[in-house]
């Protein structure tokens, strides 16, 4: 199984920033691309109008949140703080020996994207976002391929998460709770 394979410090260090800097090259070349392009607020349509491709510059984070601050709170909000979110969270990954795989894998996705987006706000002082769904009853803001890496990781680590307390729950005898172990579980009298 995945997750109880045992990679040396280095395969998982070089795992690790692999991960990661395929994430951030495919959101970094996606971007390059619109830059180049497409026109600000341009619209094309890939898919009717349901899946549009356009170029916004998004000061802000999710949904321009933090758009109209000060620039010099912008920064430490936007660029200085993430970053350091972003360096703890890759020496985790990277090195700490109590994290499941299907985690790591998880949480790379997160901290490509995460760098991703930074990269921009670095550079180019926003985020280009130039992908639009509109399926009716769901329908997105304008994102961008850091934007899916994040969420990838994200709802991949929630699902491992969910069945991994289901797998744990069903292992559990009936009237025992997460917390208590009968004495055949523990090998204990």
């Amino acid at each position: 199984m995945l997750r109880k394979m045992q990679l040396s410090k280095l395969a998982r260090l070089a795992l690790v920033l692999g991960i990661v800097m395929i994430n951030v090259g495919c959101d970094q070349i996606t971007k390059s691309i619109v830059r180049e392009k497409i026109d600000e607020y341009e619209q094309i349509e890939l898919i009717g109008e349901n899946f549009i491709l356009t170029k916004v510059e998004n000061t802000g984070a999710f949904l321009s949140a933090g758009s109209g601050l000060s620039p010099a709170l912008r920064k430490v909000t936007l660029v200085i703080l993430p970053g350091i979110v972003m360096l703890l969270l890759l020496g985790m990954v990277a090195f700490r020996d109590k994290i499941e795989t299907p985690v790591i894998f998880f949480m790379c996705f997160m901290i490509g994207g995460g760098i991703g987006n930074l990269i921009d706000r670095v550079a180019y002082g926003s985020v280009t976002d130039f992908l639009h769904i509109d399926l009716g009853l769901v329908r997105t803001g304008v994102f961008n391929m850091a934007d899916m890496s994040i969420m990838f990781g994200g709802i991949g680590i929630l699902i491992y998460s969910w069945r991994q307390k289901a797998k744990q729950k069903a292992e559990e005898k009936p009237g025992e709770t997460s917390g208590e172990k009968s004495e055949e579980n523990t090998g204990e009298l």
